[in-house]
């Protein structure tokens, strides 16, 4: 746990949740979403910081605030990475609730085992960034793009520096893992049906 750094990307704007929307403090089941996705954090690492505003956050616990801001998740991973004193880190989005500890735990288990930069789930609806492993090592790579005014993080996974686990939503359910978990809340219609199934955090078992 001391050797894994956890980062919530939580200074995103919200468009698509209407104006003056700001996820991070949209109610679950009376918890906000900052309350839960620290929880999540708070299961796989003894180490949490938000990567956010100080404004907003500080009070919630240790922020990192953008160094290269209005520039998308990468600049959150970036600032993530120039902060983290770990070489694994685990970056998750302010809007996934619902993924698993123990999933959380089996991708870091997976990390352990590579020497990849980032370790990251494929799903059936792509590739999940926001919710991987990343190296210190990758943080060159994340400040280059940014500089050079490239802001997809997909576009820096080559091959020789990502492990990807793929997964269907079969493979998934045979080991125990809800394919729901990679629900995002973008839209209204989001917010409703996630605040219909809010289900309990538990400590991650170690996959390690």
């Amino acid at each position: 746990m001391s050797e894994i750094s956890a980062f919530i990307i939580a200074g995103g704007k919200s468009t698509r949740m209407g104006p003056g929307a700001d996820k991070a403090f949209l109610l679950l089941n009376g918890r906000t979403l900052i309350d839960l996705m620290i929880q999540r954090a708070k299961s796989v690492a003894d180490d949490v910081f938000i990567v956010g505003p100080k404004e907003k956050f500080s009070s919630y616990g240790r922020v990192v605030e953008d160094i290269y801001p209005e520039c998308g998740p990468l600049s959150g991973i970036q600032a993530a990475l120039n902060r983290s004193r770990t070489d694994l880190n685990v970056i998750l989005p302010i809007d996934m609730p619902f993924v698993d500890p123990a999933f959380l735990s089996y991708v870091i288990g997976e990390a352990q085992r590579n020497a990849a930069l980032v370790t990251v789930p494929k799903a059936k609806s792509g590739l999940q960034p926001l919710c991987a492993v990343y190296r210190r090592g990758f943080l060159p790579l994340a400040e280059k793009a940014l500089k050079d005014g490239k802001y997809k993080i997909d576009a820096l996974f080559s091959p020789e520096i990502v492990s990807v686990i793929d997964f269907n939503d079969d493979n998934m359910k045979q080991r125990g893992f809800d394919p729901a978990m990679f629900d995002n809340i973008n839209s209204p219609d989001d917010y409703e049906a996630a605040s219909k199934r809010v289900t309990p955090i538990t400590r991650a078992k170690n996959y390690s």
